[in-house]
């Protein structure tokens, strides 16, 4: 298989990055509840990551900040990660 028919395009890279070096995006408009994040929480216990997290190339989380959220209480380490490196500042507030 091709680099380029393993990612989405502008995909750079996925792999397992450290839950501590995981940075809220600033401008994230999204908040969840608790509701939200103990629902989350239960579907990773029972399917695990199927939707990894995308992060850009500082590890910024772009999407996934609720699934974050709960991986953190379940006690998780690392987690897995799409770096969206070609995105604008624009594009990641979209």
């Amino acid at each position: 298989m091709q680099p380029t028919e393993r990612f989405p395009a502008g995909t750079s890279r996925f792999e397992k990055v450290n839950i501590d070096k995981l940075v809220p995006y600033a401008r994230n408009a999204r908040t969840h509840s608790k509701e939200q994040i103990l629902q989350l929480r239960a579907s990773l216990r029972e399917f695990g990551f199927v939707n990894p997290v995308i992060v850009d190339k500082d590890c910024n989380i772009i999407a996934g900040h609720g699934r974050v959220l709960a991986a953190k209480a379940e006690g998780m380490t690392e987690i897995p990660c799409v770096f969206a490196e070609h995105l604008t500042e624009a594009q990641k507030r979209a």
